[in-house]
């Protein structure tokens, strides 16, 4: 791609509030044909993924020579979801992973006395695999990386062996990794396995182990420890990026906590875990954004003198995030999940309106992300002055 100002994609994660980043990119790629471009035209050269938005950052990376197609596949994955496509729903399944790792949790003293192997997660996401498989082009990916069609793709982990935040990145182009504090670059042939890695939300999906440098690490979701979730684009070329969150980047504190009854009561697990989500998921990136909002205004102030001897350079940055709040959403649709999954979260407390941020995270049925693919593309067209001049049609 010669373009002069290479163009970024951020997709961040958030289980299925990822189905919200479909809605947006729809809405983008109408209003940019609107405005005159070919359908197939890919709009990002570089194109960056965390947990569920690496599943949707690398669908969309293996069809860079046609956008439209890409994003039609996405809509018609996130359109007729079900959670058993993720993860196992049934009874079985949910006794198997669920129920027991509740029970360690409360008597781990007396099972490991009958030495009974413990569950690695809440949930078993084995039938993510078959998904994935169905979603990815992995050979088509590497043909529009070697013809230019796309500069580089680049999904994130977090290493629970070694403490360490990882981003995996494929190019054509010999891009040198880089290194900063708990952070680590690694140029990689993108697989199933580091998408695995990548959403596996901690404590509901278990580790994924991948191979760095020939030992065997454990990875999980790479919103965690995600210090500066728009550095990858950076890094690998991008001067504008566009960011998709999954969730509200300000939210103001409700006085009745959330409860359906109007008085605040004591959190529930469900409620405390959604908030823990929510750090992990939302504050790194408005801090990100703040922080890159602050180093474009300092470098507006230099002189072009001294713009030109520092390595900083202004990065424009367009960010579309939910107008709504996507536990309220999820709330209205938890009766959709199926009976085991409901049961087992009831017990916790995440299937009420107060606990239903944890919910919005393992929703994976078309009525809830129907409704915010909907809710991506109202946001977007509302946004529509702002994409135009961002891609400046």
């Amino acid at each position: 791609m010669g373009r002069q100002k290479k163009t970024g994609l951020i997709l961040t994660g958030g289980g299925a509030r990822a189905a919200y980043q479909v809605g947006v990119l729809q809405a983008i790629s109408e209003i940019l044909w609107e405005a005159g471009w070919p359908p197939a035209r890919n709009p990002f050269d570089i194109i960056c993924g965390t947990s569920a938005g690496a599943i949707n950052a690398t669908a969309l990376a293996c069809r860079a020579d046609n956008f439209g197609e890409g994003v039609q596949k996405l809509l018609d994955v996130w359109q007729n979801i079900e959670v058993a496509q993720v993860y196992r729903a049934d009874s079985l399944g949910v006794l198997r992973s669920g129920a027991r790792w509740l029970s360690l949790l409360s008597f781990g003293w007396l099972l490991r006395k009958w030495r009974a192997a413990p569950p690695a997660s809440l949930l078993d996401n084995t039938p993510l695999v078959g998904l994935l498989h169905r979603m990815l082009d992995l050979p088509r990916l590497d043909a529009v990386l070697s013809e230019g069609l796309l500069h580089a793709l680049a999904v994130t982990a977090s290493s629970y062996t070694a403490g360490n935040h990882l981003t995996f990145y494929q190019s054509a182009a010999d891009i040198a990794p880089w290194v900063r504090m708990q952070r680590l670059a690694l140029q990689d042939q993108i697989g199933v396995e580091h998408l695995l890695a990548s959403s596996a939300i901690p404590f509901i999906f278990p580790p994924t182990p991948l191979y760095l440098g020939g030992h065997r690490e454990f990875c999980g979701d790479g919103s965690m420890r995600q210090l500066a979730p728009i550095s990858p684009a950076i890094h690998l070329g991008a001067r504008k990026v566009l960011v998709v969150g999954a969730g509200r980047l300000t939210e103001a504190p409700r006085a009745d906590g959330g409860d359906e009854q109007g008085t605040a009561r004591h959190p529930s697990l469900a409620q405390i875990a959604g908030h823990a989500m929510s750090s992990i998921f939302l504050d790194s990136l408005a801090v990100d954004i703040e922080r890159l909002e602050r180093v474009n205004k300092t470098l507006s102030l230099l002189p072009e003198a001294l713009l030109e001897q520092t390595p900083l350079k202004p990065v424009r940055l367009l960010v579309i995030a939910p107008s709504e709040r996507l536990d309220d959403i999820a709330s209205r649709h938890v009766g959709s999940l199926p009976a085991p999954i409901r049961t087992l979260l009831s017990g916790i407390g995440a299937t009420e309106k107060r606990g239903a941020a944890l919910a919005s995270y393992l929703l994976f049925e078309s009525s809830y992300t129907c409704d915010l693919i909907r809710l991506g593309q109202r946001d977007t067209q509302a946004r529509k002055e702002d994409v135009l001049a961002f891609f400046e049609s």
